[in-house]
């Protein structure tokens, strides 16, 4: 009698249905939201774009994040890594984009900037995925901890309400609504049954932002204000133009992408448990600077992964991408449906900011248990984990701490994730993969792939 080989389903690869999808992909869209329109937000007011312009700019940036989403997470040949990865408009090009469009050139040479730099980037993807070899448990573990850290001051001030120059910056009644949804999450988390843990996040924002609407903190008064159905303009903004000096300062940004994009890659194949090799993350780069390349001619910009979303897969235990390809849709939905976008917006920020605390710090609690697993008998793994640590929390302590460097070096060091991840690659070639002499005994073990199944 033949044995039937039976073949297990990988957790990604899992469908749930579409019911818990939307509502797991929404979960996601409400985490996010925030990171993906501040970036428009605060480029085109840096440009001199006006509000229905800026408007304009937003709605497409959720139109292509979505569709990025979709390549993401659903695939094609070449392209996509096939991973639970949200995507939408990366924060690292933020200042770059700042100051080409104040001195070098104005906002079609950001786009221009934009559309060059990624055809680069589409071109580098296979090569820069060779670098997996150099990305063993003591670096992911140090990026993925850096992650959760330094999106932690991002719930803080949502906490405090989002606009340091408002009135009410700081107030008890922020801090309170914050401390209120928090609370609401942990009592789900602490006493829901397993399905309502696993969308405690989206309940504990819908239930706050109900109650902080009772209490007279939610305005969502002007949700149905202007057009309720918009296609994001083809060259709405006009032509890109091509600036070497911008093209080259966007190559830098570029890499910084790649390099962030390839560590949630590597961090969400760790949650989930599956096996990421370079052919992976190949795909997923190619994935994201195709996004990056296209989402200028309908006026937004450079597409990455977003850390954030990282973690609530961690928090949910939920790992199957198509629940990320329905937030996706939801998204490219947003970017026709304005009005869906004015009412995600109308959320209090400091609801956002008491769920984000216990999401991101799971992120940086993800990473903790990847570096609990090293071996510290010997003095290199905790000088490699001490040192890129300390390295990424410098931008995240202090932004003007490279205030007098070069203008790539501070674009590379900008962000605490790509100052742990250059940080721990170059301390990992040295203490491991440089010899001196003699070789080490256990090198090959500390080099061995990084990627194994784990059960979480």
């Amino acid at each position: 009698m033949m044995t039937e080989k039976i073949h297990e389903i990988s957790p990604e690869d899992e469908f749930l249905g579409v019911g818990k999808s939307l509502t797991f992909g929404l979960q996601h869209v409400l985490t996010m939201y925030g990171g993906i329109v501040a970036p428009p937000l605060i480029v085109g007011t840096a440009a001199g774009l006006n509000a229905a312009q800026i408007g304009i700019l937003i709605t497409a940036s959720l139109f292509i994040g979505g569709l990025a989403t979709l390549l993401q997470t659903l695939g094609v040949k070449y392209f996509g890594a096939r991973l639970p990865l949200v995507q939408g408009v990366s924060f690292a090009g933020v200042a770059t984009m700042i100051g080409i469009a104040t001195t070098g050139g104005g906002f079609n040479a950001i786009l221009g900037a934009v559309i060059a730099s990624s055809i680069i980037g589409l071109l580098l993807a296979p090569f820069f995925a060779k670098v997996i070899r150099f990305f063993p448990p003591v670096v992911t573990g140090c990026v993925i901890t850096i992650i959760g850290l330094s999106l932690l001051p991002v719930a803080v001030r949502w906490v405090m309400g989002g606009n340091s120059n408002a009135a009410d910056w700081g107030s008890i009644q922020n801090i309170g609504l914050a401390a209120m949804t928090l609370g609401i999450l942990l009592l789900l988390s602490r006493f829901g049954s397993e399905t309502i843990r696993r969308v405690g996040i989206l309940l504990a924002i819908v239930i706050g932002s109900i109650l902080a609407y009772v209490l007279g903190f939610g305005d969502f008064s002007k949700v149905g204000d202007g057009a309720w159905f918009a296609f994001p303009d083809f060259l709405g903004f006009g032509a890109p133009t091509f600036h070497l000096s911008a093209i080259l300062a966007m190559v830098i940004v570029m890499i910084v992408t790649l390099t962030e994009t390839t560590a949630d890659i590597i961090a969400v194949g760790e949650i989930v448990g599956t096996d990421v090799d370079d052919k992976r993350i190949a795909d997923g780069l190619r994935a994201d600077m195709l996004s990056s390349a296209i989402a200028p001619f309908f006026g937004t910009f450079m597409q990455s992964a977003f850390a954030q979303n990282v973690g609530l897969v961690a928090i949910t235990g939920v790992k199957s991408r198509f629940v990320v390809a329905a937030g996706g849709i939801i998204l490219v939905l947003l970017g026709l449906l304005p009005v869906m976008g004015r009412l995600i917006a109308a959320i209090p920020t400091p609801v956002l900011g008491g769920a984000g605390l216990v999401l991101f710090g799971t992120v940086a609690a993800s990473g903790i248990r990847t570096l609990a697993k090293l071996d510290y008998s010997e003095q290199k793994n905790l000088i490699i984990v001490a040192t890129s640590l300390a390295a990424g929390m410098i931008p995240i302590i202090d932004h003007s701490f490279y205030a007098q460097f070069p203008v790539w070096f501070k674009t590379l060091f900008h962000s605490g994730i790509s100052s742990t991840c250059v940080m721990a690659i170059f301390l990992n070639i040295l203490f491991n993969h440089i010899h001196f002499g003699k070789k080490l005994v256990d090198a090959k073990s500390t080099v061995a792939r990084p990627m194994v199944n784990h059960e979480h």
